[in-house]
């Protein structure tokens, strides 16, 4: 094989890796939660279950997979840590600009009240047309960490194909393992700020599909792009942070009784072992 076409066959395995590790992982989330959706027969308790289920494995990849990928990098842990309290404060200020695009486009609309037939039925349409304030919040914090940790993701696969092929695909099935629980995490999110699951799953795929891009360039820069990896992860691991604990833990503050907080606390558990689990695989 001349070196052109072992070239090219690489960048092809690459491609395909980081196709199943970033693309695959979204799609398996989404069986798993249909599965999820379909064995749970209380709707109400369902959700409870994958918002926990979803902070646990958000917080598990941000602390027990990225941040200690970057710090092993090699950067000061000052820099890093600046670059996590940036990030926190992007995503924070990244939602306010989204609340406020929601809340001028529709400010007008906001209030119940008469209408301009004298009755009181708008406000009750534009509360089940358009989604509140809680419910657009973290779609984009969601959306720009995932193609960071995607890009990531992809430059850590081609990497270990540059070293052997063979563990270049044992990679690829690592990330796709320990990226399903997160994935489910981003669905969560998504479909609160998405018109349907469709949508949902489209713009998560999307983002995973950028581990295709983090592949093929990084087989020809890895030497670039591993130098500013641990920075990389270090912004992706603050969105995660951000989602999880400004939207989904807020949501599971209310009031429980004993079972149903043991039970929201063992799938919140569940999140943290099974990222954990993974990234130590």
């Amino acid at each position: 094989m001349t070196p052109l076409s072992q070239t090219l066959w690489t960048v092809l395995e690459i491609a395909l890796a980081t196709l199943a590790a970033g693309v695959g992982s979204v799609w398996l989330a989404a069986v798993l939660m249909r599965w999820t959706e379909q064995a749970t027969d209380q709707r109400d308790a369902r959700s409870q279950s994958l918002l926990s289920l979803s902070a646990g494995a958000l917080l598990a990849t941000a602390f027990m997979h990225l941040l200690p990928e970057a710090f092993e990098a090699g950067p000061s842990p000052s820099v890093l840590f600046a670059c996590l309290l940036g990030g926190l404060l992007f995503f924070f200020l990244l939602d306010k600009a989204e609340l406020w695009h929601h809340g001028h486009e529709h400010g007008g609309h906001e209030h119940g009240g008469q209408n301009a037939h004298g009755g009181h039925e708008h406000g009750g349409q534009h509360a089940h047309d358009h989604p509140t304030s809680s419910q657009i919040t973290g779609g984009w914090a969601v959306l720009t960490g995932d193609s960071l940790h995607s890009f990531g993701d992809g430059v850590l696969i081609a990497s270990a194909f540059l070293a052997n092929g063979r563990l270049g695909w044992l990679a690829a099935l690592a990330v796709l393992a320990h990226e399903v629980p997160h994935h489910m995490g981003d669905l969560v999110v998504l479909r609160k700020s998405s018109d349907s699951r469709q949508w949902a799953l489209i713009k998560v795929s999307l983002a995973g599909a950028v581990t295709v891009l983090g592949g093929c360039l990084g087989y020809f820069l890895v030497g670039y792009f591993e130098g500013a990896l641990p920075y990389f992860l270090t912004i992706a691991a603050s969105s995660f942070v951000y989602v999880a604990l400004a939207d989904l833990v807020p949501q599971l503050q209310k009031p429980l009784s004993a079972k149903e907080t043991l039970i929201q606390v063992a799938w919140l558990l569940a999140g943290l072992v099974l990222v954990t689990l993974f990234s130590m695989l």
